[in-house]
Formats: C-alpha cells, sequence, structure tokens
C-alpha cells in the first residue's frame, strides 16, 4: 500500500521505515531536507512540499501526519485538506487533543476528505518492536487503512493469549484497536499517557524511599544500605510489578547507579493535562494521576533522586532529553512530544 508521511522526526521516520520493511511505499516530506534524503536512501519517494506529496500519492490517498501537536500540525492538517479530495485520508498520529481531532474531522467532512486520529505509543523502540496503536475514525477510512497499522503494529509475539477472548477482535492481541468514532483514539490515548505518567511516579517514589534507607534520620539499626540497581533487576524477573518502565530503569540504574547523568527536570506531554482535564468534566476521581502530573511540575523547581529516575525512563523509552536551561516559574504548558 502507498502512504505519505508527513513528519520524520523520532517516531516518524521510523514508522516510515517499519512500513517499508513490511513492502509498503512510503512518500515522505519534512521540512528537514537530510531527514527527507536518509529515508529517501532506504526507499522511500521525498517530496519537497505538501503539495509535491499529495501529487505523488495515487488515489485514494492516505497522508499519515506526525508531528507535535499544536499548531504546526493544525497548519499541516488544513494545508493537506486543501490539497487532497473527496475519499482521500488524514490519518494523525501525534498527540493531539481529542477534541481538536472532533472540529478538525467536521472541516474536513465538507470536502470527503476522511480524518483518521491515532494514538501512537512505541517511541524510539517502535522500529523494532512495533506501534500500540488506539484508532478514531470512520469505520470504511479506518478498515481500509488495516494493512498500514497491522504492519505497525508489534502483532501477537510471545505474549500469551488471554483467556476468554477466543472469539473476540484479534487486533486488540496484535496490538492496534478501532476505538470509535474521531477523537476516541486520541482520547484513550490521552489517558494512557495519564496511566503511565502514575506508573512511573510510583516507580520513582519507592526507589527513593529504598536508596535513602541508610539516613543518618534513622536509629543504627533499621538503616540499610540498599543496591537499587539489583533490586530493580530482582524485579524484573517473576514480581508482580515488572513491567517495560522496570526494564528501563534496570537499565538505567546498572548504567548510572545514582543517576548522575540526569537532573531531573522532567517535561510533561500535555496528556497528563488532558487527562486530568477529562476527570474534571466527567467528575472521575483520579488521585494518582494528578499526583503524578504535581509531581512533574514541583520537579522544576526541586528535584531528588526519583526525579532523575523519571527522566531516566523518559530518555529510556522515548529519547526525550532534559532541557538544560528553563525559567524556574514559567507556567507555560511544554511542547508535545511523543509519550
Amino acid at each position: 500500500m502507498q502512504i505519505g508521511i508527513v513528519g520524520l522526526g523520532r517516531m516518524g521516520g521510523n514508522i516510515g521505515r517499519r512500513l517499508m520493511r513490511a513492502g509498503h511505499n512510503a512518500v515522505v516530506f519534512d521540512s528537514n531536507a537530510r531527514a527527507r534524503a536518509a529515508l529517501a536512501q532506504e526507499g522511500a519517494t521525498q517530496a519537497a512540499s505538501l503539495s509535491e506529496l499529495v501529487k505523488a500519492l495515487e488515489k485514494p490517498r492516505a497522508v499519515w501526519v506526525m508531528l507535535p501537536a499544536g499548531e504546526i500540525t493544525e497548519e499541516s492538517v488544513e494545508q493537506l485538506g486543501a490539497l487532497l479530495e473527496a475519499g482521500d485520508v488524514i490519518i494523525d498520529g501525534g498527540n493531539t487533543f481529542y477534541k481538536d481531532d472532533i472540529r478538525r474531522a467536521k472541516a474536513l467532512q465538507e470536502k470527503g476528505v476522511h480524518y483518521v486520529d491515532c494514538g501512537t505509543s512505541g517511541g524510539v523502540w517502535g522500529l523494532e518492536r512495533g506501534y500500540c496503536m488506539m484508532i478514531g475514525g470512520p469505520k470504511s477510512a479506518v478498515d481500509r487503512l488495516d494493512p498500514i497499522f497491522a504492519a505497525l503494529a508489534p502483532g501477537f509475539g510471545d505474549i500469551p493469549r488471554t483467556p476468554g477472548r477466543e472469539k473476540a477482535d484479534t487486533r486488540a492481541e496484535r496490538g492496534y484497536i478501532h476505538a470509535g468514532p474521531t477523537g476516541a483514539g486520541h482520547f484513550v490515548k490521552m489517558v494512557h499517557n495519564g496511566i503511565e505518567y502514575g506508573l512511573m511516579q510510583a516507580y520513582a517514589e519507592g526507589f527513593d524511599i529504598l536508596r535513602t534507607r541508610d539516613s543518618t534520620e534513622l536509629p543504627d539499626g533499621e538503616r540499610f544500605v540498599l543496591n537499587v540497581a539489583d533490586i530493580a533487576e530482582v524485579w524484573r524477573r517473576g514480581s508482580v510489578v515488572s513491567s517495560w518502565l522496570l526494564d528501563l530503569s534496570a537499565a538505567a540504574l546498572a548504567k548510572d547507579p545514582q543517576l548522575e547523568g540526569f537532573s531531573g527536570f522532567v517535561e510533561d506531554s500535555g496528556e497528563g493535562r488532558w487527562t486530568i482535564e477529562a476527570a474534571i468534566e466527567q467528575a472521575t476521581p483520579a488521585e494518582v494521576l494528578s499526583s503524578a502530573l504535581y509531581a512533574r511540575f514541583r520537579s522544576r523547581r526541586e528535584r531528588g533522586f526519583g526525579d532523575r529516575l523519571l527522566s531516566a525512563m523518559r530518555f529510556g523509552f522515548g529519547g526525550h532529553v532534559e532541557k538544560r536551561e528553563v525559567a524556574r516559574e514559567s507556567a507555560a504548558a511544554p511542547p508535545n512530544a511523543a509519550e
């Protein structure tokens, strides 16, 4: 299948590579000419503009937009909407706010252009591991794009099948779902990222407690000097708290037990904030997720070992590099990166 890809950053470029490995044809565009050329050397057709990309695609066209949420995605979708025709599809695979999806889909519907929102998880590891995808949009468009989603997804792998799912849709077991109408995909991904915040914060606080057990404020007989790298490693093997986040933590601690390579300044992608906003709209309690979000805000003013572990995990799964110089009192929302 042929597909256009706009945005060749950490995830967009690897999405193109994984699709080409599966036999699909990619037409790619990025404002960075070097990024375009790199994919072209691996078999993609590069375009110097959105207009050139659209012209290179066969009808009905499909264009995957993989850009940071906000103005750049807004402008790109608007430009593509003007260039595309009835029956074509725009897929937004970034971390877009689901209400923006609903608004854009309505505007594009007037022209007959379909809009599919695809919450995409996998970070810098997606090329090899595959991407977990939560998809929203009209069923006809999603079904037509199924070969694309199937190629990007991890597949069954070696994970045991869940009892009772023998007659259920196998797409979930292969790593992707059609969550519902427009906006549903990014809504599910938004909550996914909110949960991610809570899980990461739990690990960060737990390991901070372990690391500081030798505090001089404790009685002599109750102090322990604990090897947190070993603890992370043993918990990976048979423990009920094992996870990919723990794997990443163990790798970071094995390399740098004190995590001195991280300052502990922890960004948030924006989706954690949106998750809390949704909880407030629905009057749904979310104490853990809101606490985890506020902990990230606190890390920008005072930082400890737990904050450095959060930074290490974010670098591990998403390649997120800490900002070294920031305004301490800034209240502006950070740019939306893939979390």
